[in-house]
């Protein structure tokens, strides 16, 4: 499960690593917290057809990344808060699908660069994120009525400025430009080119990588699934 806060989110940070575990056979759902309803600074939208349209543009590059399960809770672009009632979506979700993994948005991550903040809605749902994960959604006494308690083995903060997991995507980097450019109302060829050399210069230019902060809450079993599979995906650092 990947939770992020606007359409596009996704592609900017992790979608190389969503398409590669997408071709090795993994479920992948992605969860966008608001419609981007105010992403745009042009007189020719409203924030009803802007969501519509980002909400089209974000269905579409998921699907480039073999992803094809994409839920929106709506929420107000730019008034995202880690509200109680966020938190209990983000529960309920959890719940129902299962997650082992969860990539999630760094809340931590403020200041970027000398000509950077970090979008409030950003850190906004990764602070929800995080509170529903750890400890709520595996909780059997909290919210019993939001499904059967889920303990999510790991989170993956994309963004992270500590990085300890580097995923190779050499053979999925010209996915995730596709699905970066099937954005046409946020991206632009050039945008796709910087995104193109960040990956370089997250895999110190040895190679494209998406580089994450992985926590680890639960041992996977030695039976074949999530941790012999994500050794063939990533390096750890």
């Amino acid at each position: 499960m990947v939770i992020a806060a606007h359409p596009d989110d996704i592609e900017f940070g992790c979608a190389g690593t969503c398409a590669k575990w997408a071709r090795a056979g993994t479920r992948i759902v992605y969860v966008l917290v608001t419609s981007g309803d105010i992403g745009s600074r042009t007189p020719d939208y409203t924030r009803e057809t802007l969501a519509a349209l980002r909400e089209e543009e974000q269905r579409t590059a998921a699907a480039i990344c073999g992803v094809h399960e994409v839920v929106f809770l709506r929420y107000p672009d730019g008034e995202v808060t880690p509200s109680l009632a966020l938190r209990k979506d983000l529960i309920r979700l959890i719940r129902a699908y299962r997650p082992e993994v969860v990539i999630a948005m760094d809340p931590r991550r403020v200041l970027v660069g000398d000509d950077y903040i970090n979008h409030p809605d950003h850190r906004a749902v990764g602070i929800a994120t995080l509170d529903a994960i750890a400890p709520s959604a595996a909780m059997p006494l909290l919210y019993p009525e939001l499904g059967e308690p889920h303990q999510v083995r790991e989170v993956w903060l994309q963004w992270a400025e500590d990085a300890n997991c580097w995923v190779d995507i050499s053979d999925t980097l010209e996915i995730k430009l596709q699905a970066l450019l099937a954005h046409k109302s946020q991206v632009d060829a050039a945008t796709a080119e910087r995104v193109r050399l960040w990956a370089y210069e997250a895999g110190r230019r040895l190679c494209p990588a998406e580089a994450f902060r992985v926590i680890r809450l639960a041992q996977v079993p030695h039976d074949g699934d999530l941790r012999n599979e994500a050794a063939t995906l990533a390096t750890q650092a």
